[in-house]
């Protein structure tokens, strides 16, 4: 895979956001007019006023230092459409995703990429590497990729591709959203279907018909706008524990998501509408550990089972062999995922999914806004990542466990 796809890919998105951006300015334009035709009569019709004018200068947007205009859903959509084999990709991975999660495959799901997509360059070719594995392990394993282009932060730092797409501080959210529906469009082109963790009301509307599952990060799990948002998703959702380790704060998000909402939310031009859902009954738990320690024993298990048994839930769970259950050290990635496939092949028939931080380099790099130009191809920014030859491992091991699992059923 050339290195010089980054720039040929955010070089063609921004041409694009370019042109987009000068399009919504005029029909921003068409819009303000129309108002200010329309509203008078409105007006004069509801009896209101002139206002005499007042200062609101320490009022209104006193943080503000800026605005601008932003590519469209619908506008970006329309000029990156979706091939048929992209849709064909999404479509049979969503159906078979909801298989396994509801037990009628007895395959085990698997969620394995780069904690963050940086390098579209590395993520392609991380991408064609899954598709060897989906071909080696189609048998025993739905093999997801992990495409998150945004990143919950505790504090500050990079917020994720589709914010800073030129990682140098610039924020060119425009080109990073076009980027980021032009990559999941490669990566689906290829028959790798795609996972992301939404953490804006907007941006899961930019890659649309994309994404095969959407998890609900620790940080996320307890926000209702959250929940009420993936109760209207035509993806498979998840819902990680909180990170101080509550297994019950999702569980009652997939109470919550499971049931109709009606919320403010943006259509696809990205103006703001009143969104009614039916609910979200693919809704299950990712133990993911907590501040505590780690949460995918056996004992674990069982106790989460207890928990969505009490309140009438599938028995259902994906575990992260990541985060507080690798202690935060991704060589700790292995011992999970053999713990998680004894207990599999042992028939513990409630794990139906494992997610692993895996990229093309081990380990993590840290990122220098300045020289940018400087990163390591292939190592991830955010968390560390275990490398290919691990991830092989640890797919053969958990092919192996369902293949156990599926000859003692």
């Amino acid at each position: 895979m050339p290195h010089e796809l980054p720039d040929a890919l955010l070089a063609e998105a921004t041409r694009i956001a370019g042109q987009l951006v000068e399009v919504q300015t005029r029909v921003n334009a068409q819009i303000d007019a129309a108002l200010a035709e329309l509203l008078p009569e409105v007006h004069r019709r509801l009896g209101v006023a002139d206002a005499p004018p007042v200062d609101l200068g320490d009022l209104v947007n006193a943080r503000i230092t800026g605005s601008s205009v932003v590519v469209t859903p619908a506008a970006v959509a329309s000029v990156v459409p979706l091939s048929p084999a992209s849709v064909t990709t999404t479509r049979s991975a969503r159906r078979a995703v909801t298989d396994v999660l509801t037990g009628d495959d007895d395959r085990l799901v698997v969620i394995a990429g780069p904690c963050s997509i940086h390098d579209p360059a590395g993520a392609v070719e991380y991408a064609e590497f899954l598709a060897r594995m989906r071909a080696r392990h189609g048998a025993d394993l739905e093999i997801v990729m992990r495409t998150y282009t945004e990143k919950p932060r505790t504090e500050v730092d990079w917020k994720g591709f589709a914010y800073d797409p030129f990682l140098d501080g610039s924020s060119r959210i425009s080109v990073g959203l076009v980027a980021t529906r032009m990559l999941m469009c490669r990566i689906t082109d290829l028959g790798v279907p795609v996972a992301a963790e939404p953490l804006n009301a907007l941006t899961p509307q930019y890659v649309n018909g994309l994404v095969t599952y959407n998890g609900v990060g620790a940080r996320n799990v307890t926000d209702q706008t959250a929940r009420e948002r993936v109760s209207g998703f035509s993806s498979v959702v998840g819902f990680k524990n909180s990170p101080e380790g509550s297994v019950d704060a999702a569980v009652q998000a997939i109470v919550a998501a499971r049931a109709p909402h009606e919320f403010l939310g943006v259509d696809a031009h990205g103006v703001s509408a009143q969104l009614s859902t039916t609910g979200n009954d693919t809704g299950h738990v990712i133990l993911r550990g907590g501040r505590t320690g780690p949460n995918y024993s056996a004992t674990h298990i069982a106790s989460t089972r207890q928990k969505l048994a009490a309140r009438g839930l599938p028995e259902t769970i994906v575990v992260d062999a990541s985060h507080g259950n690798s202690q935060k050290d991704h060589r700790r990635q292995i011992e999970v995922v053999r713990d998680l496939a004894a207990q599999i092949a042992g028939g513990e028939p409630a794990i139906r999914g494992v997610m692993v931080e895996s990229n093309l380099v081990a380990g993590r790099q840290d990122l220098d806004q300045r020289h940018p130009e400087r990163l390591t191809y292939g190592c991830s920014i955010t968390d560390a990542c275990v490398d290919p030859g691990t991830t092989e491992e640890m797919l053969a091991v958990l092919a192996e466990a369902a293949r156990s699992r599926r000859a003692a059923g």
